[in-house]
């Protein structure tokens, strides 16, 4: 491997998700985005505006939260459930393409559960970020559940810590990961057997059959809350996409990744932010800048 990271260089696919006249929904897949515990339902409404803005066929909010269980008015379009302890049967009946998990996610018995239906949810795409990977950095079993799916389904799991849950992961500290990140997320691919994205300045991805990239785009107005929700519903729509458009998860990993620092870049270059930028005016923009790219 080299020890210099090359650059990441995947909007260029893109053309790749343009829709043939005669497509429907079906062909662009079907996302479960599973988190929102009391107080966090936000983190999973961000995530599923971003999967619904940015082309998802379907996207279904598996919602934590009992108060927030209900049709969101400014957003008709998703389609919001109560997550119960049944929700192994629910993902059966639904059938998802892609099921992102992670998102205002907590620690409750019921996360814990949700958490285990998705990782053993067979040979659909899986997005983990958030209290997700908490769960797994604190639990030996979910940790062995993560890495015997990825040796059953490989490259269909991905990671997206940011440099504290990476931390958590690897037993470290913060400040040791982002003192050398190349070797910290070598350090997470092997322990995962995933594609991992370490987020943060000049994002990092790598998986077990790809040495890792960087992603130059970005700017600090990035450091708000809910931006990692947002590239979590980004990735789970690209790749829900991808199923049926010739995008493997690696590559709509990396499409997610480098429109969503783009965008940020973009919006701070017209005089929005970097103070104050916002995570759902960078859905916007991710969307305006896909369409222009395909």
């Amino acid at each position: 491997m080299n020890s210099q990271p090359v650059a990441l260089d995947t909007l260029k696919l893109i053309p790749l998700l343009k829709r043939g006249p005669a497509e429907h929904k079906g062909n662009a897949g079907k996302v479960v985005l599973i988190g929102g515990a009391p107080g966090m339902a936000g983190a999973l409404i961000l995530a599923g505006n971003a999967c619904l803005h940015l082309g998802a066929g379907w996207t279904i909010l598996e919602i934590l939260d009992p108060a927030s269980a209900r049709a969101d008015v400014s957003q008709p379009e998703l389609m919001i459930r109560l997550a119960t302890l049944n929700i192994q049967e629910a993902l059966v009946t639904t059938r998802p393409d892609v099921i992102a998990i992670g998102p205002g996610l907590g620690k409750s018995e019921l996360a814990s559960c949700c958490l285990r239906s998705a990782l053993a949810h067979p040979n659909i795409r899986l997005v983990i970020d958030a209290d997700a990977l908490n769960l797994i950095s604190e639990s030996s079993e979910l940790l062995e559940q993560l890495q015997t799916r990825n040796k059953q389904f490989p490259n269909s799991t991905v990671v997206t810590p940011h440099p504290g849950e990476a931390a958590k992961l690897l037993n470290s500290t913060t400040e040791k990961v982002q003192s050398d990140r190349v070797t910290a997320i070598r350090q997470l691919v092997d322990l995962t057997q995933s594609i991992v994205v370490l987020k943060g300045q000049h994002t990092l991805i790598a998986s077990p059959q790809n040495s890792p990239v960087q992603c130059l785009a970005g700017n600090p107005g990035m450091g708000t809350g809910g931006m990692g929700d947002v590239l979590t519903g980004s990735i789970a729509a690209i790749a829900g996409q991808g199923v049926r458009h010739q995008l493997d998860l690696w590559q709509a990993t990396g499409i997610a990744v480098e429109l969503h620092a783009s965008a940020a870049d973009n919006l701070v270059s017209q005089g929005v932010g970097p103070i104050g930028l916002t995570p759902s005016e960078t859905v916007l923009e991710m969307r305006a800048m896909l369409n222009k790219l395909l």
